[in-house]
């Protein structure tokens, strides 16, 4: 059985940062890539990053390129994304999602996905 948690959102001040984890159970970690996507009220579920099954492939959106980081622990079965000056638009429910083998921008490519954890950047 597969399960993703997310973890780490919260209520951050505009420039703030914050960073997200989701741990994963249940599937081969380092079999998967993995990516982030978000969902703002009323709007489409956005991809936001992907990551490849060692980290050595990365992969944003333009819209948050330069200013949030994807990462992995194959160890501790756990992704990250480091976000850094954060801005209201970002404010959304931040999903982890899992896919095998190969990444993907596209959110029916990934057939796991976690509960969300809500990001809120104040203004």
């Amino acid at each position: 059985q597969v399960q993703l948690v997310e973890s780490g959102g919260g209520l951050v001040q505009t420039g703030g940062s914050l960073r997200l984890s989701c741990s994963a159970s249940g599937l081969t970690f380092n079999n998967y890539a993995m990516g982030w996507f978000r969902q703002a009220p009323g709007k489409e579920r956005e991809f936001v990053a992907a990551i490849n099954w060692n980290g050595g492939r990365t992969y944003y959106a333009d819209s948050v390129k330069g200013r949030f980081t994807i990462s992995r622990d194959n160890a501790l079965n756990t992704v990250y994304i480091q976000m850094n000056s954060l801005k209201p638009e970002d404010t959304a429910v931040y999903y982890c999602a899992a896919r095998p083998y190969v990444p993907s921008t596209t959110t029916d490519e990934f057939p796991y996905w976690g509960q969300g954890t809500q990001v809120t950047v104040s203004s």
